[in-house]
């Protein structure tokens, strides 16, 4: 599938998510401000704490990704040929999402167990999934 990507990347994505809908609430608690007067202060502040809470669990998911980052093994996609970070012994490529795998167990040219997008009686490819 083209639509997968690596573990850390994906992590990243939920970070990013998470600061989005932080700063979101946020913006939506303020406009209790405009609407409801004097009450809308409360509201606001309701909805700042949440934001806040949003993106302080997005700051803790970027540590975590940042931390496991620094000790994930550096390895060259057979595919493009570009240095990627492997956590696990099964993730993508960050750049062409090809399955990689250090274990020879789960080295094969299958997709791991997800739907094919080929014709039934399509010879598998070789290429990046």
């Amino acid at each position: 599938m083209k639509w997968k990507a690596s573990k850390i990347s994906t992590m990243r994505t939920w970070g990013l998510l998470l600061i989005l809908i932080g700063m979101g609430i946020m913006i939506f608690g303020t406009s209790g401000i405009l609407l409801f007067g004097s009450v809308g202060k409360i509201i606001a502040a309701v909805f700042m704490v949440f934001g806040m809470i949003s993106c302080f669990g997005s700051m803790a998911v970027y540590f975590y990704v940042g931390m496991l980052s620094t000790s994930a093994p550096v390895i060259e996609c057979p595919e493009c040929g570009k240095r990627t970070k492997m956590l696990g012994k099964v993730d993508r490529c960050m750049y062409c999402h090809t399955i990689l795998s250090i274990d020879p167990v789960h080295a094969s040219d299958e997709d791991l167990n997800e739907p094919s997008d080929q014709a039934p009686n399509a010879v598998p490819s070789t290429t990046s999934s």
